[in-house]
């Protein structure tokens, strides 16, 4: 990867274009780590709509240890959120370069941690919960909370009810007639830009699903290395171009 590209992909400084592409690639990642992560805990970590539903219906049917299960999940989800808003100051407050990279880079970590350690981190109990289950919900949390903050809300790569709907809304928008008779009022013009962009995150995210269960079906746990690997290849320039500044400043 061109070390330039990487740069604009990951750093400081952002666009709309590049905020598009690291959206695509990150949708892939979530939905490799969410189907993959299914066969692994026989969970969807980042369905927090899902998880929450069936709170509910365990609480209302007195199934307390189920509804436990979910509560972990939830915090677990919570938690990556607030340490991706953390890093994410942390890195806009001392104007590093990786401000958006670190989540990216701790994320990779974490993945790399669950494809080594899988089967002995699926033995060891979290909060109400095996620690996969807390370790996969943080990551989902971690990542969703940083693509967020990176596009002011625009793009969401870890679960897509809301970009559907707004697929939906812009698929509506496309296909309205706008009738000559109401030709003094504004014509309703769908965003195709925005509608291209929908389109390809719900498709990335199926297709990283597909390769995230292939991957877990055939080589378990370690299907998810290539993804950490994915993660710290973008993340690597800004990074660097920290440490090479702390570097600096060490020397004078």
């Amino acid at each position: 990867m061109p070390l330039h590209y990487a740069r604009r992909l990951t750093g400081r400084r952002r666009s709309a274009s590049a905020n598009r592409q690291l959206g695509l690639v990150l949708a892939f990642v979530a939905g490799a780590t969410n189907a993959g992560g299914f066969l692994a805990v026989h969970q969807y970590t980042s369905h927090m709509t899902g998880i929450v539903s069936a709170m509910a219906d365990h609480l209302a049917l007195g199934e307390f240890r189920a509804y436990l299960g979910g509560f972990g999940a939830l915090l677990s989800f919570i938690a990556g959120s607030a340490c991706s808003a953390i890093l994410v100051n942390l890195g806009r407050r001392r104007r590093l370069h990786s401000e958006f990279a670190l989540p990216l880079v701790l994320e990779a970590l974490l993945l790399l941690g669950f494809g080594a350690l899988g089967e002995r981190l699926a033995r060891i109990p979290g909060l109400f919960v095996p620690l996969t289950v807390m370790l996969l919900s943080f990551i989902m949390g971690l990542q969703n909370a940083l693509i967020t903050k990176l596009s002011h809300a625009e793009i969401r790569t870890t679960h897509i009810t809301g970009l559907v709907t707004d697929l939906g809304i812009e698929l509506g928008r496309l296909v309205y007639w706008n009738s000559p008779r109401a030709a003094d009022l504004p014509p309703v013009r769908a965003n195709r830009e925005r509608l291209g962009l929908l389109l390809g995150l719900a498709v990335s995210f199926f297709g990283g699903g597909v390769a995230g269960a292939l991957g877990f079906k055939s080589i378990g746990y370690y299907a998810t290395l290539p993804l950490a690997l994915l993660l710290v290849t973008l993340a690597s320039v800004p990074t660097l171009d920290d440490l090479s500044r702390l570097a600096r400043g060490r020397r004078h």
